[in-house]
């Protein structure tokens, strides 16, 4: 297995799909195999990508910190997945947003408006974008289709922030990344001693440098760096602590963060017969069905990470592809033999 996934990603970095990546695949007892290959920026090319280099984990961010906040406030009792928004929360009530629920906004059936669309909308205070968002029409009736949106994520953030009472950020540190010892897993913008080990992304246009440290997302920077819809960083070990406490029969224990219920319902299909079938937040890896029972979530600088309770398997990569270009099908093909490869060799081959 570990030569075969070095094979395919030593030659995306030929191909120039990204500087380089670094993978992990374990099970409930941690990490089995895992590797680097290429560097953090071609112009440096002495500064050879780690296993512990730090990614800007993007949509990874929806995962990380509004799913799993969002499942310690449902396994407290405290949030009704199928509950009006506007029955608890009075900063809807009386808009449109008020006739959704949380379920909705997980599985992306809310009928939201289908991209976020923060520049130059609402202006730059964080208070304005804030009720701005959550004040704007619905695009669709709730429930009507399955339509991929970031301000699903953006608007649970807010959720997740009115119903802990404190930012998301502190909240997802509290409940889950402390918890589990992610102890890297952060907002940006980071501090100096990350930065010098963190994977560059795209060009700024205002600096014309490559973005280190400081989220790619432009509504995460926006609104200070701490957003719903991406601005975490992370690293390959804390990704392995998070999955592993997704599989491990000790997860069992909910004194922090979510437990084996909220997994369990993330990682089946709640949305009836609409297409394309998906779970709270993950969605079946694409060429599988959910009877497969592999479960994926991706990051659009190139960030993925795989789970699959039958298989008793995790797997994790990540990459920097944003630093040569927004194209996504190249990391596409990759991602998915990737996903064949972990998830058709036996252990025993790692």
């Amino acid at each position: 297995m570990i030569d075969r996934i070095q094979a395919l990603l030593d030659e995306g970095v030929r191909n120039k799909v990204y500087p380089g990546a670094v993978w992990a695949v374990g099970d409930s007892t941690g990490i089995l195999a895992s590797g680097a290959t290429g560097v953090l920026d071609p112009d440096e090319p002495e500064h050879r990508m780690r296993l512990d280099t730090v990614f800007d984990a993007a949509s990874l961010t929806k995962i990380l910190a509004v799913w799993s906040s969002i499942g310690a406030l449902w396994e407290d009792g405290r949030l009704d997945l199928d509950a009006w928004l506007g029955s608890y929360w009075p900063d809807v009530a009386e808009y449109e947003l008020g006739q959704v629920t949380a379920r909705q906004l997980l599985t992306h059936t809310a009928g939201v408006p289908l991209r976020a669309q923060l520049k130059n909308q609402y202006g730059t205070d964080h208070a304005d974008i804030r009720r701005g968002v959550l004040r704007e029409p619905l695009h669709r009736p709730p429930g009507e289709a399955v339509e991929y949106t970031d301000r699903a994520a953006l608007i649970l953030g807010f959720l997740a922030e009115h119903l802990s009472g404190m930012p998301l950020d502190q909240l997802a540190t509290e409940r889950t990344w402390r918890p589990l010892g992610m102890n890297t897993t952060r907002f940006g913008p980071l501090p100096a001693e990350l930065v010098a080990r963190s994977a560059p992304t795209e060009v700024d246009q205002d600096t014309d440098t490559h973005l280190k440290g400081v989220a790619h997302d432009f509504s995460a920077r926006l609104l200070g760096g701490v957003c719903g819809i991406a601005g975490a960083f992370t690293v390959l070990d804390d990704l392995s602590a998070f999955l592993r406490h997704m599989l491990d029969s000790a997860a069992g224990d909910t004194t922090f963060g979510f437990g084996p219920d909220w997994t369990a319902r993330s990682l089946t299909v709640q949305t009836g017969s609409l297409e394309p079938a998906r779970g709270l937040f993950w969605h079946p890896a694409p060429g599988t069905s959910s009877e497969d029972d592999i479960w994926v979530h991706y990051g659009f600088t190139g960030t993925g990470m795989w789970i699959s309770p039958t298989a008793n398997r995790w797997a994790a990569l990540l990459t920097n592809k944003l630093y040569y270009t927004r194209d996504r099908q190249s990391l596409a093909n990759i991602r998915n033999e990737f996903r064949q490869i972990i998830f058709t060799s036996t252990l025993g081959d790692c």
